[in-house]
């Protein structure tokens, strides 16, 4: 087992508190979401994790988000509880009293900061490993199983809600950044999740494990210009063909039928080629309201598709 299927399988298996009455709590997990997302940022850009006020906003923030409304929230809880999970250590002051923080000013004067396993921060500050590890994160403790597929698109759509100013986004990279790593985590669980987690041009379904899919969520207006995750924007797609979609080798017509680009030249001697696909169907979700969106489709054939 490489390094970082071994995170993906600790983050996977946090230990959290869990009853059929309150459900999950989501502490520990909103706080790695926190971290993540101000490593993307580059707000926390060596390895000391400290109590400042971008993590307590950004944590708070996903807190009313995706938190757990039937267990009180509090970034103090996971910062200190985190230490039981073997990767997050902690500096403390030299006065700590050996007590449990009961409020984040009293975690703030007890503790320097805290510090990732070395290996684990270079993967989080990686692009790739750092994907991989988000979305083992929320497969986790966001399954898709079929009762709780509500759920995730209603998460998806609370980060749709949030407003977005265009102009704002232009003006400030930063801030274009922290609405895209986390949002877009969970807008790709929530289109494959209505797919089945099968690839909607090859009916590709195969899972590693629980925590790793081949298929993404991919956006079919892309997310950089029209800041739009609602799930009708999306279509599960395996690797290969996210690739190729984005690039325009093939696109779908207003009856979601394949339609595969003249340009495309190709040799694929194990597998079907995609240019063998031209004139099926897409696969499609079991659900009419999820179906991808006809106009969107269409822009993404006048734009990408290279026909």
């Amino acid at each position: 087992m490489d390094n970082l299927t071994l995170y993906c399988q600790k983050l996977s298996n946090l230990n959290v508190s869990n009853s059929k009455k309150r459900g999950t709590a989501l502490h520990k997990p909103i706080l790695i979401l926190s971290i993540i997302d101000l490593i993307s940022r580059d707000i926390i850009d060596i390895n000391e994790i400290r109590v400042s006020d971008e993590l307590i906003e950004t944590f708070e923030k996903y807190w009313q988000i995706i938190g757990s409304h039937s267990y009180t929230g509090g970034l103090h809880y996971p910062f200190f509880h985190l230490q039981s999970e073997g990767f997050w250590h902690l500096e403390f002051k030299p006065d700590f009293n050996g007590l449990q923080p009961k409020t984040t000013n009293t975690l703030k004067k007890s503790v320097e900061y805290a510090y990732l396993d070395s290996e684990l921060f270079e993967f989080l500050k990686n692009e790739l490993s750092r994907k991989e590890l988000l979305d083992a994160l929320i497969a986790a403790f966001f399954p898709d199983i079929d009762h709780q597929i509500d759920s995730i698109l209603q998460i998806n759509q609370n980060f749709e809600d949030e407003i977005i100013i265009p102009e704002a986004v232009e003006n400030n990279p930063k801030y274009r950044l922290q609405k895209t790593i986390i949002r877009n985590a969970f807008f790709r669980k929530a289109v494959v999740s209505v797919y089945g987690c099968q690839c909607a041009f090859c009916g590709l379904i195969v899972n590693k494990n629980l925590s790793q899919n081949i298929v993404d969520g991919a956006h079919i207006k892309p997310f950089s210009q029209f800041y739009d995750s609602r799930i009708h924007n999306g279509i599960a797609l395996c690797k290969n063909h996210h690739w190729a979609f984005d690039r325009g080798w093939f696109g779908v017509d207003e009856k979601y039928t394949i339609i595969v680009s003249k340009e495309l030249e190709e040799v694929s001697p194990h597998a079907k080629p995609i240019k063998d696909f031209h004139g099926e169907k897409l696969i499609l979700p079991r659900i009419e309201k999820y179906f991808p969106d006809i106009e969107a489709l269409e822009w993404h054939r006048q734009n990408i598709f290279h026909s």
